[in-house]
C-alpha cells in the first residue's frame, strides 16, 4: 500500500492511497512528539493550522510529523482511528479504492472558541468537525447565556 499527499477539495493538501485498501486493514500512524495541551495551546497560539492529536481527555497530544497528518475530517468518513497500546493509527473501515483520499471523523472536543467548520462537502455533512457531545454541550452553553 502507498500513501501520497496531494491538493484536495476537502482541505489544502490531502492523503491518497495508490492501491486500493481492505476493510479492517491499518493505514497509517499518527506519530509525532508528544506534549501537553498546555504546550500546544502556547506553542500554536497564533497559527492558522496545526496537526494536533489529542489522546484520552485530551491533556497529552500528538503534534502530527507524519503522513497521517494530512488526512483530512469527512462526516462519511471511509477510516477511523485506533488506539492500540498507546499508538494511534488510522483504520479502513470499509473497502477503499486506488486514488480515493483517506478520511477520518476527527470528533473535536477540545471547547476552543473556534467553531471549526466542516468543509468535507458529503450529503451527511453535519457542518463542524466537533463530536456530537461536543456540539451538544456547545448548544446547551449557549441557551444559559
Amino acid at each position: 500500500m502507498a500513501l501520497i499527499v496531494r491538493s484536495s477539495a476537502i482541505h489544502a493538501a490531502g492523503c491518497y492511497t495508490t492501491t486500493r485498501i481492505g476493510r479492517g486493514r491499518r493505514i497509517a500512524e499518527y506519530t509525532g512528539p508528544r506534549i501537553s495541551k498546555d504546550e500546544a495551546d502556547e506553542m500554536y497560539q497564533d497559527a492558522p493550522l496545526t496537526y494536533l492529536f489529542g489522546l484520552g481527555n485530551g491533556d497529552l497530544v500528538i503534534d502530527g510529523h507524519c503522513t497521517a497528518m494530512f488526512i483530512n475530517h469527512s462526516c462519511e468518513p471511509n477510516c477511523e482511528t485506533e488506539v492500540v497500546r498507546g499508538r494511534v493509527w488510522i483504520k479502513a473501515i470499509k473497502e477503499i479504492a486506488a486514488g480515493t483520499e483517506i478520511t477520518y471523523d476527527y470528533h473535536l472536543y477540545d471547547g476552543d472558541d473556534d467553531e471549526q467548520i466542516c468543509n468535507c462537502g458529503t450529503a451527511k455533512c453535519k457542518g463542524t468537525m466537533f463530536s456530537v457531545d461536543e456540539v451538544k454541550k456547545r448548544k446547551k452553553a449557549r441557551k444559559s447565556d
